[in-house]
């Protein structure tokens, strides 16, 4: 339970960082939001790689391996898209920086998740 209050609030630290980016007077611009879409599918090749290969024995499989190729690729877009705005300067390089902030604390925050709670082989929802 500890765990989940834990993982709840270094989420919603997250995402006060990401809005902050986007809500504050001197910012006002609404663009960095898109980084959401990287936080709702980066966990995606992971979980189809879990499904696929949840028979198998071996502990690295090809299939495993590119979904962690994906999920980098989808990490580094996320970082990436905040400092390309800034850079054309469609943000200020402060929201650039809260942006990144709020990544940073949401990615670690999804990785918790999945070693707090994806340690079982029969990982289900209804644990928590």
């Amino acid at each position: 339970f500890t765990a989940l209050v834990a993982l709840s609030f270094s989420g919603a630290i997250g995402l006060t960082f990401l809005l902050l980016g986007c809500a504050l007077e001197d910012y006002g611009v609404y663009w960095p939001l898109f980084v959401l879409i990287f936080h709702a599918i980066s966990p995606i090749p992971y979980f189809i790689a879990k499904r696929v290969t949840y028979d198998s024995d071996a502990t690295s499989s090809a299939c495993r391996e590119l979904a962690y190729f994906f999920t980098t690729g989808i990490v580094v877009s996320a970082f990436g898209f905040p400092v390309i705005l800034a850079r054309v300067a469609v943000i200020k390089w402060g929201a650039c920086g809260l942006v990144l902030a709020g990544n940073a604390v949401i990615f670690l925050t999804i990785q918790g998740f999945f070693l707090v709670f994806g340690r079982e082989d029969d990982f289900s929802w209804e644990r928590w």
